[in-house]
Parts: structure tokens; C-alpha cells; sequence
């Protein structure tokens, strides 16, 4: 049986104005709530035609009322959902009215992601699908929406479900060994513990790159551009934007502060940031752009350091003290690229390697070359097909899990056969795979992941 807890009402739909908006209510006392609104007993499932009416009889609105009894709902409990027009000053009528009428169940408004998490506590979804819900929504991109679908229909879960089955199979033959030390060595060889246990790691170690890769579909790259004043930042910007995102004049300082735009190359989001140009100034306003320029380094998944190719194609002292100093904030572990810009208006000869790349901004001149790379900083292999939507906490735990299975090989594998020891490690895997859907997560962190949801869903 669902657990059926105190009932919660929110908005479902965003506020504003719309043609439609929708109230829902889950939890123990919908049933009475419904009959006391609607002044009938709804049809489990069917979409009924209702006016609306406050205490007094007065019309609050008119729309569809839909009864969805537990267990057989999203959340597992009662459920109630109530279809009207999108006048954010109705749905607050009528939201107030299903608070009065629910006062005697301790009616409440819903935190975020309630009605997800109960879902979740009843056993309708695993925490992966939880989380896949929140990313479909916040899907900035065809690519990630697709994604998050496929872990939302459990095809991750359905991975992880297949490794812990298998490594709770060869932690009970290998726990099974330990009664009977004199044949340990007989037994993990006939039952090929070995082998099985090397194919669940060379299969975790597949996913996590998948993961991996869906990790870059949903938080994307983001990307510093620096540089002297006037070498075509901006107008870098607006190239790969595809618009005029940023002011693009020939006066140095134009750009005095952080220009932030999200792109899209193959699906994959890219978040351009164009910083003020860095040099010696009495500027007040300007000094702080170029502050808040080495800050946005320092945050930087790539650094894209431009010259001016106008101006010859040797690197000048100003340009190499600025790599020096973008390697010292950055702590040497941003990678950085040399963008040799305007080569529309010079003929030096270009060289390009790993490091250096040569693009007018103005003709669009070496672009899809840039872009590319800057898919191949990202990680992003086309032929992955989307991957699998991860959160960070999804490929630390599967960099947990693969690091016990190789430490209980490595067990297996010494001469004095740690059988003991390589059980233990299988238990501590499968313990870090079951956070990923759940079964083995602490409560403030079951808290912290739902604080993320859209309140209403």
C-alpha cells in the first residue's frame, strides 16, 4: 500500500497570464477536498465539467476537475487536478478556497519538487527518473529534452539495475566462500567470479562515459574570451551567437563589463562570456570590467586568448605577460587558445596546431574550425548519440563503484586471495550504485536534490 501523507496543493503551471493554468492537490483528504469543491464524487480518471463557486455560492471560475486515486497517480496518493483559465488572480481564488476546505486535513502548500519526491518515496520512480523529470524541464536544447526522456523512461536505471543484480550474484558466491577457506580458490574459479566481475566493470566504465558525455549535453561549456582592447572579442561573440549580442565600435573599452550568451553547436550548450579588454587604465568603471574578468577566468572551462592578426603574427610581450597571468589565476588547469583574429585584413601565414587558430570574425573565416574544437574541449563525441543525462553526483558514484570492483579484482588477483577483502569491496560498489537511484542516499541530500524543482511538480 501507498503511504497517503498530509495533502499539499500548488500551482502546477507557471504564473501569468496563459489560457490555461492547473491546481493540483496530493495526499490523505483529496477525496473529501474533491467532494466538498466539486459537490459531487468526481469519476476516477475523467476530465468532469465544473463551476467553481466559493462559500457564498459566488463564481470563482469554470473548468475541469480530473480524480486520480492512489496508488494509481504520479505521486501514489490521491490525486486531484484542477484545469482553469490562466487569470493568476482566479487561480489565487480558487487555490485559497481549496486551502479553506482542506483546512481540517492540515492542507499545505507543496515545497519544491514535492509531489516528485513522493512520487519517489511511494515507488513510482527511482531518484534517477526523479532528477531526469527537473532536467527535462529545465532542457535547454532538443538534444538534452531527449535525454532527459530516456532517463526519465528508466533506460539509466535499467543499467544500473542490471550491475547491481549481477555484483549482489558474486558477492553472495564470493560471501558463500568464506565459510569454507580451504576451497576459496576452487570455488571463485569455477563460478568464473573473475571474468563476470571484470564484465561489470568494463560496463560501468562504458555508462560513465555516456554519463560523461551527458553531462556536457546538460551543463554544456563555459567559455572566457580575453584579450587587448579592439581585437575583436565582441565581434568573436556576435559571429558565434550568430547576432549582434554584443556593442562592437572601434573605440578600445567599449565593452566595460561581462557579456554572457548561451549557444548552441551540435546541441550541445555553450555559455560565451565576453570580458572588458585588459590593460593599464585610470578608468574606475573599466577597472572593475577587467576585475570581474580575471574572476570570470578563474571559472572558465576554456579560455580563448585573442590577437590581433593585423598586427603580425608574432605574440607580443603584452599578449605572453597576459598568458602568464591567465595560467596563474586559472591555476594552469584552464585550457587556453590562441585565436588569431581579423586575418581578413593581413596575409601572415598561418600555422595552426592544437593551441592556435585563425579566424575572421568579420567573414566567418575559420569559424567552423573553432567550433569544433570547441566540441572537442568540451569532451563531446557525435557518434554518442546523446548519452545519458547525468548529474555530477551520478558520475562520482560510478567513478566510486569502478574504483571498488578494480581494488576487489586486484584482491582476486594477489597470491594470498583476499576473498574477504574483494567481498567488502563488492558491497562498498554496490552501495555507491545504489545512490544513484536511491535505495542508498542520506535524507539531506534526498532534501537538497528535490530543493532544486519547480514548486508544483
Amino acid at each position: 500500500m501507498t503511504a497517503q501523507r498530509d495533502p499539499i496543493i500548488a500551482l502546477a503551471t507557471a504564473k501569468g497570464r496563459a489560457s490555461v493554468g492547473i491546481i493540483r492537490l496530493s495526499g490523505k483528504g483529496v477525496l473529501q477536498i474533491s467532494k466538498a469543491l466539486c459537490h459531487l464524487d468526481l469519476a476516477p480518471r475523467h476530465a468532469t465539467l465544473i463551476k467553481f463557486e466559493d462559500n457564498d455560492g459566488e463564481l470563482i471560475d469554470e473548468g475541469l476537475a480530473i480524480l486520480f486515486p492512489g496508488p494509481h497517480s504520479y505521486t501514489g496518493e490521491d490525486v486531484l487536478e484542477l484545469q482553469c483559465h490562466g487569470s493568476s488572480a482566479g487561480l489565487s481564488l480558487l487555490m485559497d478556497h481549496c486551502l479553506k476546505l482542506g483546512q481540517q486535513f492540515q492542507l499545505r502548500l507543496a515545497q519544491p519538487g514535492e509531489f516528485t519526491e513522493r512520487a519517489f518515496l511511494n515507488g513510482k520512480i527511482d531518484l534517477a527518473q526523479a532528477e531526469a523529470i527537473a532536467d527535462l524541464i529545465d532542457a535547454s536544447s532538443a538534444l538534452a529534452a531527449k535525454s532527459a526522456a530516456k532517463s526519465l523512461k528508466g533506460d539509466f536505471s535499467k543499467k544500473i539495475d542490471v550491475f547491481l543484480q549481477a555484483l549482489i550474484e558474486l558477492r553472495a558466491l564470493t560471501e558463500a566462500t568464506l565459510d569454507f577457506p580451504e576451497e576459496e580458490i576452487d570455488f571463485i574459479e569455477q563460478h568464473d567470479v573473475f571474468s563476470r566481475l571484470e564484465k561489470i566493470l568494463l560496463n560501468i566504465q562504458e555508462v560513465k562515459k555516456s554519463a560523461q558525455q551527458g553531462s556536457i549535453i546538460r551543463d554544456g561549456l563555459t567559455i572566457v574570451l580575453v584579450g587587448q582592447p579592439n581585437v575583436g572579442k565582441s565581434s568573436l561573440m556576435n559571429a558565434l551567437a550568430g547576432e549582434e549580442v554584443a556593442i562592437v565600435t572601434d573605440v578600445a573599452g567599449t565593452t566595460r563589463d561581462r557579456l554572457k550568451e548561451t549557444i548552441q553547436i551540435d546541441g550541445i550548450p555553450l555559455h560565451i562570456i565576453d570580458t572588458a579588454g585588459l590593460r593599464e587604465t585610470v578608468d574606475s568603471v573599466e577597472q572593475i570590467g577587467i576585475e570581474r574578468t580575471w574572476k570570470s577566468v578563474e571559472q572558465a572551462d576554456l579560455v580563448l586568448h585573442l590577437m590581433d592578426a593585423s598586427h603580425g603574427s608574432t605574440i607580443s610581450d603584452t599578449d605572453q605577460m597576459l598568458i602568464e597571468k591567465i595560467q596563474q589565476v586559472a591555476a594552469k588547469k584552464v585550457p587556453i587558445r590562441i585565436i588569431w583574429n581579423k586575418i581578413d585584413q593581413c596575409s601572415i601565414a598561418q600555422t595552426p596546431d592544437a593551441t592556435h587558430f585563425y579566424v575572421s570574425a568579420k567573414t566567418g573565416q575559420g569559424l567552423d574550425l573553432l567550433k569544433q574544437e570547441l566540441l572537442a574541449v568540451a569532451g563531446w563525441q557525435p557518434e554518442s548519440e546523446g548519452g545519458i543525462l547525468a548529474r555530477k553526483r551520478h558520475i562520482e558514484a560510478l567513478f566510486e563503484a569502478e574504483t571498488h570492483i578494480q581494488a576487489s579484482l586486484l584482491l582476486l588477483k594477489e597470491q594470498s586471495y583476499s576473498v574477504e577483502l574483494a567481498a567488502e569491496e563488492m558491497r562498498l560498489a554496490q552501495e555507491a550504485l545504489s545512490k544513484i537511484t536511491g535505495q542508498f542516499l542520506p535524507d539531506d541530500l534526498l532534501g537538497k536534490i528535490f530543493s532544486t524543482f519547480c514548486i508544483g511538480k
